[in-house]
């Protein structure tokens, strides 16, 4: 992978694949909710979603096009010359062209074959281009798709006027030695831009869109906590942190947006990520155990990558089973209490009784009690 000057673009499809999160919709001011927050933390891609569906979608599509926006917004769209034409028609400047490449996905999905693909999509192409669009277009299922097709599919869309191939693996299947295989592919025998799209079936969505990126893949798709269907895609967060901080590629997106934009996803969804969810997760800067709070106390970048606040984070120290005595002689200092030695030790035992009784950790209200009842007898 190369350094900063490498061009490499994000593009957010929370609003479309992310919605197709089993049990997930989002409202018209949902939508204009996370489209906004994605805008002002600096995403210039995002996938807003399908026109065809019509109803509630099509008016948060239709709202979100009346806005002017520093955001590209692109429509998804079947492989039907129907949806790319109401695409167009509402103004969208950019669209995506959805068709498998596959032929088991050809069969089941359409009911088609390889030489319908080529046409379709050379039809598809020239319609979007003769209104000026910018037009991707898909190789879905690219984990089963004959590598010697995939090549010549990609040639054709690119001679065709395409501006970009989004290799979709669709159902998670690759890991990223393969991904990176199917993207030198493309990339050896044309000049289209290539996208990542990575599902997560495998826990690889990260891993194949990096390896992806490092083949030669100019873009990628992500989704705010990872949202999706089944096991869901790319974290923004994720993908933003690691390419930036490991590899020297800024996308542009300023990353003490990324807890905030969490929360919001997680509202809109009611679905929370996992306490050690990486970079928004409630415990990743939570610490509890005695050696790296000690430590903490004294340098606070000991046991962390990277700083709370450089992503929208706060940083927590917990009391619980496995704490020592610096922290419960800390929590007591900032409560104004004085103790002594004798007293913050068998505090320290007691809060440990107590976090395994309750399964909970010892808050400073809680650490005071147990202070009291030290005291008392």
């Amino acid at each position: 992978m190369s350094g900063p000057d490498k061009v490499v673009i994000l593009e957010d499809t929370t609003l479309r694949d992310g919605e197709q999160t089993p049990g997930v919709a989002f409202s018209v001011d949902d939508k204009i909710r996370v489209h906004d927050l994605l805008v002002e933390a600096g995403v210039r891609w995002i996938e807003a979603g399908i026109p065809a569906m019509g109803g509630e979608e099509l008016r948060a599509l239709q709202k979100l096009m009346s806005v002017e926006s520093p955001a590209t917004l692109v429509a998804w769209n079947r492989g039907v010359r129907a949806d790319v034409e109401q695409s167009l028609d509402l103004g969208f400047q950019a669209i995506h062209i959805g068709l498998p490449a596959s032929d088991r996905l050809l069969r089941s999905s359409v009911g088609r074959d390889r030489a319908w693909l080529l046409e379709q999509a050379r039809i598809l192409i020239a319609v979007a281009k003769g209104k000026g669009a910018f037009v991707s277009i898909s190789a879905e299922d690219v984990a089963r798709t004959d590598l010697g097709f995939l090549e010549e599919y990609a040639c054709v869309v690119s001679e065709s006027g395409a501006d970009r191939l989004r290799l979709s693996d669709t159902i998670g299947a690759l890991g990223p030695e393969e991904y990176a295989r199917r993207v030198e592919a493309v990339t050896s025998v044309c000049s289209i831009a290539v996208q990542c799209h990575a599902h997560n079936d495998y826990g690889l969505a990260l891993a194949n869109t990096l390896a992806g990126v490092k083949a030669g893949a100019r873009w990628f798709h992500v989704t705010v906590n990872g949202i999706g269907e089944r096991a869901g895609m790319p974290d923004l967060a994720q993908v933003v942190m690691a390419l930036q901080r490991l590899y020297g590629i800024d996308l542009g997106v300023d990353p003490t947006y990324l807890r905030p934009l969490s929360n919001l996803v997680s509202e809109l969804t009611d679905v929370t990520p996992v306490p050690w969810q990486p970079i928004v997760g409630e415990n990743v800067f939570a610490h509890e155990s005695g050696i790296h709070v000690n430590a903490m106390l004294r340098d606070s970048e000991a046991f962390e990558a990277f700083a709370p606040s450089d992503v929208g984070g706060t940083r927590r120290l917990v009391l619980g089973k496995h704490s020592g005595r610096a922290l419960v002689r800390q929590m007591l200092s900032e409560a104004n209490i004085p103790a002594t030695e004798d007293e913050i030790a068998k505090c320290l035992e007691l809060s440990r009784e107590w976090a395994v009784r309750s399964r909970k950790s010892v808050d400073a209200t809680r650490l005071i009690e147990i202070l009291a009842s030290v005291r008392s007898n």
